[in-house]
C-alpha cells in the first residue's frame, strides 16, 4: 500500500496514528529484517553527459535542500565543560563568525578538545585530509584521539562520500579501545541511509547499537527516515515512525519534515498537506523548514496562489517565513518567467525586517541574465554595493558566466575588473570562467598563461576545460602536459575528464589507449560508473564497435570493486554490454 493512502484513507488524526502503529508486528523482530534486503530504487541519473558548454562542467546534481540530521550536534566538548580552556572558547567564537582555519594549522593548546574543535572547523570547510591530518598528528604525538575526535573524522569522512574510509576508521576507533558512543553509530546510520541507500546495513547498524548496550535515539531514527524518503520509500519510513513511538523514542519535528519532504518528491502535495496537519494534531507542528520544504515544492510546479496563502497563514499557524523562505519562493518566481514578482518580492522581505543574503542576490541576477538583461544586472549590481548588500563573488560569477555564454569577452574582464577593485577576491569559479571566456574567443596562449601564473588553485572544472580545448586543437602535447600536472597537484579526474579523454582518444584513432582508460576508469563511484555506460554506449550509436576484451574487463573491474556483491550495478552492466549486439 502506498505510504501517502495510508494517511489518505484516514481523516481523523488519532485514526491516522493508529494506522501508523497498526503496522507494527506483534513482537518486534530485530531491525534489519523490518526491511526488504533488496536494493532501493536508485536516484535518476542523467542519460546523457552534461554539455561542456558551460565551465561548470558535470556538477554532481544536488539533493533538494533538506538538511540531514547531524549525528555529532551534541557530541562535543560543551559535554565537558570543566575542560574547555578560554582558548577553546575563542576558537569557537571564531568559528562560530565563519573563520576557516589556515591550512596545515594546528591548536596551540595539545588537548583533544583543542583538536577536536580544530578538526570541526577543517571538516564544515570541507578540508577533510586537513582533519585527518589532526588525527594522525595527534596519534604521532602520544595524545590518544578520543570518541569525540573518531567521530568528527568519520562525519567529514562520509560527507565527503568517501564510505570506504570511513567504515576502516571506525574499525580502527574500537581496535584502538575507544568505544563508540551514539553519535558514531548514527554517523554510520546517515551514510548507510542518506548516501549509499544500504538500508538493511542501516539497521545492521541500529541492531549493532543495541547488542553494545546503546539506545537508538530521534537522530538516528530521523536519519534512516531521511534516507527511505529520498528514495520514496514512504511506506517503510511511517513504519518506521510507528516503531519510535512503541519504542517510546517520540518522534521530533524533524522527522515528521522528512516524511513531508518525500511526498513533496513524489509531488504528492495534498498529502504532503495533510501530514502537515497531522502534524498539528500532534502538538509537534511544523516549523519553518517544514514550510520551506512545502514552498519549495508548489514553486517547482507553479502553484504561487497557494504559496501565497502559505505565507497568509504563517501569523495564525505561529511560524515566521525567514530569508530562505523568500528565497525558495522567489527562486520559483524567476524559474517560471515571473521577473517581475520576483523583484516585487524583494520589497516584501525589507519591510518585514529581513535583508537580501548572497543567494537572493544571486537568484535576481540570475533571473536577469537569464533574459539578458544586462542594463538591470549593472544597476542590481551597482545598488548593492551602494546599500552595502553582500552581493559576494557568487553574485559576479554569475554574470560573468552568462555574459561568456553570450559570447560578450570584454564585459567579463570589465566585470573581473569592476569586482577586485570593489575588495571582492575572485575564487577558483571566477577564472574557471575567464578561462573557458578565452578558450572560446579562440585564445588558448593567455587561457593556458592564466592557468599557470594565476596565482588560484585550479580544481578538476579548470583541467577539464583546458583539456577541452586544447584536444579541440589538436595539442596532444599539452593534454599530456594537463594530465601530468593532474596527477602532480593531486586533482583527481571525475566522469568529464574521462568522457573527454576517451572522446579523443578515439578520434585520434587510438582506440587501444582509450579501452586502457576506460577500464581504469572504475576506481570510480557507482554513480560515475553507470555515467562511463552511458558513454559507452553513446559511442556505440555513433559507429565505434567494442569486443569481448572490453565487455570482460569492465565486468573483472567490476568485481574488483566489490559490486558484484549486490548485483545491481553488474546487471546493468550486462543489461548494457546486450544492447550492443
Amino acid at each position: 500500500m502506498d505510504g501517502g493512502l495510508k494517511l489518505a484513507a484516514v481523516s481523523d488524526p488519532d485514526d491516522a496514528i493508529g494506522a501508523l502503529r497498526g503496522t507494527l508486528p506483534s513482537s518486534l523482530p530485530p531491525l534489519r529484517w523490518r526491511l526488504p534486503l533488496g536494493p532501493p530504487p536508485r536516484p535518476s541519473i542523467s542519460s546523457s553527459m552534461a554539455s561542456l558548454s558551460s565551465p561548470e562542467a558535470l556538477q554532481p546534481e544536488l539533493w533538494p535542500p533538506l538538511p540531514i540530521p547531524s549525528p555529532i550536534d551534541k557530541d562535543s566538548p560543551a559535554e565537558f565543560p570543566e575542560e574547555t580552556s578560554a582558548g577553546d572558547l575563542y576558537l569557537n567564537f571564531k568559528l562560530a563568525r565563519g573563520s576557516d582555519p589556515p591550512i596545515g594549522a594546528s591548536p596551540s593548546r595539545r588537548h583533544p578538545i583543542a583538536y577536536n574543535q580544530m578538526m570541526k572547523a577543517f571538516g564544515h570547510a570541507g578540508e577533510v585530509d586537513q582533519v585527518l591530518r589532526l588525527l594522525r598528528e595527534m596519534k604521532d604525538s602520544d595524545l590518544t584521539p578520543n570518541v569525540f575526535c573518531y567521530n568528527t573524522a568519520i562525519n567529514s569522512l562520509v560527507s565527503a562520500d568517501r564510505r570506504v574510509e570511513a567504515e576502516e576508521l571506525f574499525e580502527e576507533m574500537k581496535s584502538s579501545g575507544v568505544r563508540p558512543n551514539v553519535a558514531s553509530y548514527n554517523i554510520l546510520v546517515k551514510m548507510y541511509s542518506c548516501y549509499s541507500f544500504q538500508f538493511d546495513k542501516a539497521c545492521s547498524v541500529i541492531d549493532d547499537m543495541v547488542i553494545n548496550r546503546l539506545r537508538p535515539d530521534s537522530t538516528t531514527y530521523s536519519t534512516l527516515i531521511t534516507g527511505l524518503c529520498r528514495v520514496g520509500r514512504i511506506d517503510e519510513a511511517l513504519d518506521f515512525v510507528a516503531i519510535m513511538w512503541e519504542e517510546n523514542c517520540p518522534p521530533s519535528v524533524q522527522t515528521f519534515t522528512a516524511i513531508v519532504h518525500g511526498f513533496c518528491l513524489q509531488g504528492n502535495l495534498d498529502d504532503a498537506r495533510r501530514f502537515m496537519e497531522f502534524m498539528d494534531s500532534k502538538q509537534c507542528p511544523p516549523n519553518v523548514v517544514t514550510y520551506n520544504v512545502f514552498v519549495e515544492a508548489l514553486c517547482k510546479v507553479g502553484r504561487f496562489d497557494q504559496v501565497e496563502k502559505v505565507l497568509e497563514e504563517s501569523k495564525l499557524k505561529g511560524w515566521k517565513p525567514n530569508v530562505v523562505t523568500y528565497n525558495t519562493y522567489m527562486n520559483g518566481l524567476c524559474k517560471w518567467g515571473k521577473a517581475r514578482d520576483a523583484f516585487g518580492l524583494l520589497k516584501v522581505m525589507l519591510e518585514n525586517g529581513l535583508c537580501p543574503t548572497v543567494v537572493t542576490l544571486n537568484i535576481l541576477l540570475e533571473c536577469l541574465c537569464q533574459e539578458s538583461n544586462f542594463l538591470e544586472v549593472k544597476y542590481l549590481l551597482e545598488r548593492s554595493y551602494e546599500l552595502k548588500w553582500d552581493i559576494g563573488v557568487v553574485g559576479y560569477n554569475t554574470v560573468m558566466s552568462r555574459l561568456s555564454d553570450v559570447g560578450r569577452w570584454w564585459d567579463v574582464l570589465k566585470l573581473f575588473v569592476d569586482m577586485v577593485k570593489k575588495g571582492i577576491n575572485p575564487n577558483t569559479r571566477t577564472f574557471n570562467i575567464f578561462i573557458h571566456c578565452l578558450c572560446k574567443a579562440g585564445n588558448l596562449c593567455l587561457a593556458k598563461h592564466l592557468f599557470y601564473k594565476g596565482g588560484f588553485v585550479a580544481d578538476v572544472v579548470t583541467y577539464n576545460t583546458l583539456i577541452h580545448w586544447f584536444y579541440l586543437e589538436r595539442n596532444e602535447k599539452e593534454v599530456q602536459a594537463l594530465r601530468l600536472k593532474m596527477v602532480a597537484e593531486g586533482v583527481s579526474p571525475n566522469i568529464i575528464t574521462y568522457s573527454i579523454l576517451i572522446k579523443g582518444l578515439c578520434r585520434g584513432r587510438k582506440f587501444s589507449e582509450a579501452t586502457n582508460l576506460f577500464l581504469g576508469s572504475f576506481e570510480m563511484t557507482d554513480w560515475e560508473v553507470v555515467e562511463l555506460l552511458n558513454l559507452l554506449e553513446g559511442m556505440g550509436r555513433q559507429g565505434f564497435t567494442f569486443d569481448a576484451f572490453v565487455f570482460n574487463g569492465i565486468i573483472r573491474a567490476l568485481c574488483r570493486k566489490g559490486s558484484c556483491q549486490s548485483g545491481d550495478l553488474l546487471c546493468l552492466t550486462i543489461d548494457k554490454i546486450l544492447t550492443f549486439r
